[in-house]
């Protein structure tokens, strides 16, 4: 059984005010992917994600979206500024937070909405935190608190954004195991931006790469054969 597609990029461009950053992009991610999005900084990327989420229009091209995402239902995880560190909330309410989308015209979270909100805690293994209050956590911590938020939102498909910014080595690579179990056990898409290159090639299956002098997308073993792998991991500390 083929798995089911979830997004498309069909001859995508991306920029602002009539001028490209990405140009012609073609890409398909599909149940159980696992994507990462590496690069130059100031080369797309974070465009590409605003793109991908229906935050931004594409220049040209098309970008399909499964029914099941049309109305949302995508976890998100962008970079956390230092206001959003400080929130003064409980960690169960920034949790519960992720079904807003989903709440409609109702004013309260339904019984199954809190009761999924503990379900991803306690897959997060952060059950125990719920009731402390969001900015006194550690950065790793709070960074389990967003993933379990972006849960709520989620059906299939999990999109973060350079998600180990600020993390101590320990705190990251605690993370990269949480993606994986998320990947390989519970069947969900992911699509990362990151520019940890060694972990995303240890986690993806496939690598978009995005330079300014055109882009690359395809196997690890492939990537790692083209002249935008090579290059890329020569300039990597």
């Amino acid at each position: 059984m083929e798995p089911t597609e979830l997004l498309s990029c069909r001859d995508v461009s991306l920029g602002y005010e009539g001028q490209p950053l990405l140009e012609h992009l073609n890409l398909t991610v599909s149940g159980g992917d696992y994507l990462c999005v590496v690069g130059e900084n100031g080369s797309g990327k974070s465009t590409l994600i605003k793109a991908l989420l229906g935050l931004l229009e594409p220049l040209s091209g098309e970008i399909r979206r499964a029914p099941e995402l049309k109305n949302g239902a995508v976890g998100y995880l962008p970079q956390q500024t230092q206001a959003q560190r400080n929130f003064p909330a409980t960690v169960y309410e920034v949790v519960l937070s992720g079904w807003l989308n989903q709440r409609g015209s109702h004013f309260f979270y339904t019984a199954a909405q809190k009761s999924g909100a503990l379900m991803n805690l306690g897959k997060l293994g952060i059950l125990e935190l719920k009731d402390r209050c969001y900015r006194e956590l550690s950065g790793g911590q709070q960074q389990r608190v967003l993933l379990a938020r972006a849960l709520c939102a989620a059906s299939r498909l999990l999109i973060l954004d350079e998600p180990i910014t600020g993390l101590d080595p320990a705190a990251a690579q605690d993370l990269y195991k949480t993606l994986r179990y998320l990947n390989q056990q519970e069947g969900m898409a992911i699509v990362m931006v990151t520019h940890d290159l060694s972990a995303a090639l240890q986690s993806a299956r496939t690598v978009l790469h995005i330079g300014r002098s055109g882009w690359f997308c395809g196997t690890v073993e492939d990537y790692l054969r083209s002249p935008q792998g090579r290059r890329f991991q020569k300039e990597e500390p």
